[in-house]
């Protein structure tokens, strides 16, 4: 093993240790595959936290904009790597976090009731979601916004998914 200025340039390591352009690789049926290693899924998670951060002062166009290009990005990057699972768990964090943001900018309760309306929600199950007095992140996990805000609508809204720009580039 070489080391230059404390770096590694070639080392000889068993296959699951090895990282390398923030891809891991194991073996599947004797032949080399390809993974998102954990510090690049890390990387992505904080990544995703800081684009979906209130406090940036975004409006929900821009939010959704910015997430696409970012989304589009990593996913072309890592395009190689078997990640279907990683992508779907991702998206539905996703879409909670997007539903969060969406009931906070909603403060009140009045607001709640009137935009869960035009998102089609019948007027009990508005009223009750409304009215709730949980914190942010426990609602945008209740059904009703679940249903308000389900794939369709995000998409419709701008929002784009993980699992949709992987489908459409890798052939696994």
């Amino acid at each position: 093993m070489w080391q230059i200025d404390g770096v590694k340039e070639t080392c000889v390591e068993h296959i699951s240790r090895v990282k390398y352009l923030g891809y891991s690789f194991y073996k599947y049926r004797g032949k080399c595959r390809f993974r998102v290693h954990p510090k690049s899924i890390a990387k992505m998670k904080d990544k995703i936290r800081e684009l979906t951060n209130r406090s940036n002062g975004w409006g929900n166009e821009y939010r959704a904009l910015k997430l696409t290009q970012f989304i589009r990005g990593w996913v072309n990057y890592f395009g190689m790597a078997d990640m279907k699972k990683l992508l779907r768990d991702t998206d539905e964090w996703l879409r909670h976090k997007i539903r969060t943001i969406y009931c906070k900018q909603w403060k009140k309760a009045k607001t709640k009731f009137k935009e869960l309306k035009k998102f089609g929600v019948e007027e009990g199950k508005a009223r009750i979601c409304a009215n709730m007095r949980n914190g942010s992140w426990y609602c945008g996990s209740y059904f009703v916004l679940q249903t308000a805000f389900n794939n369709k609508k995000l998409r419709e809204l701008g929002y784009p998914t993980f699992t949709e720009f992987y489908l459409k580039i890798c052939e696994n």
